[in-house]
């Protein structure tokens, strides 16, 4: 079992790259941002660019890994997105997670820019980026035209790390159709839509129905009530904690990260 911070890209961009090196330091294997936009157009939470305070943390950092939980691939450009994917993996020294999904909510991160905001029309979006972005992460040529790509490209460099950074994929049960495309992958980050972080008979569900192969993740919440030693048992491989929005006092996130990761 490992342990990550899941953590919104919203406040002061200096006090969120400390928070990583404190994080390091105490302990917790891996540090997630979130990757909104604009996430609330009432409250106007201060949202700040996950990739650029990404790049700040790698060189403050030396071990823990990094990486956005999730970025939402339809509403980016998949070589664009490997170019920063495989920036941020050579200034780590190869640490980075690459988590990829379809994005909400939608109003506000994409038809207030225009943009389509069909849960259908992401999901093909989403995978038909994939394997375009897989490509431009392993440092291959990429020769795709399908309905929404038309790219004839070999970028240089790949990644750092061979074949690629491991990608998760979010799924939101009890839904199969996000459980099918992370299977696809290297790990799942699955919430529920009734419970948000999986209880333990739930991951133990997620794991008789994926039968993973040997080092796939399998990525949930830590939730109120759920001990980290069944989330173990039941299959989970990586369990994340964090705020649930960006509402939440700074201070009380860093005492949680201060105090390290739970204990089996």
């Amino acid at each position: 079992m490992r342990f990550g911070l899941s953590i919104p890209n919203a406040g002061d961009p200096a006090e969120l790259v400390d928070l990583a090196v404190t994080a390091e330091q105490a302990g917790w294997d891996g540090f997630f941002l979130w990757d909104h936009v604009q996430l609330d157009s009432k409250t106007r939470p201060p949202m700040q660019d996950p990739w650029v305070l990404l790049g700040a943390m790698a060189v403050r950092t030396n071990t823990m890994l990094l990486g956005t939980m999730v970025t939402p691939v339809p509403r980016r450009r998949p070589w664009k997105l490997a170019r920063e994917i495989n920036t941020l993996d050579h200034l780590s020294g190869g640490r980075v997670v690459v988590g990829v999904g379809l994005g909400v909510p939608a109003e506000d991160e994409y038809a207030a820019f225009g943009e389509p905001a069909q849960a259908r029309t992401h999901a093909a979006i989403l995978d038909e980026a994939m394997p375009v972005l897989d490509g431009f992460l392993r440092g291959d040529r990429v020769d795709h035209d399908g309905e929404h790509f038309h790219v004839h490209a070999h970028l240089n460099p790949g990644a750092l790390q061979r074949p690629r950074p491991p990608i998760w994929v979010a799924a939101m049960l009890p839904r199969k159709r996000g459980v099918a495309r992370a299977s696809r992958w290297d790990g799942i980050f699955a919430l529920h839509a009734d419970t948000g972080p999986l209880t333990a008979p739930m991951v133990a569900d997620l794991v008789a129905e994926m039968k993973p192969r040997e080092g796939y993740d399998i990525v949930t919440m830590l939730g109120s009530g759920n001990r980290v030693d069944e989330l173990a048992d039941a299959g989970a491989t990586w369990v994340l904690d964090g705020p649930s929005g960006p509402h939440e006092p700074f201070a009380e996130v860093r005492r949680t990260v201060e105090a390290g990761p739970p204990t089996i």
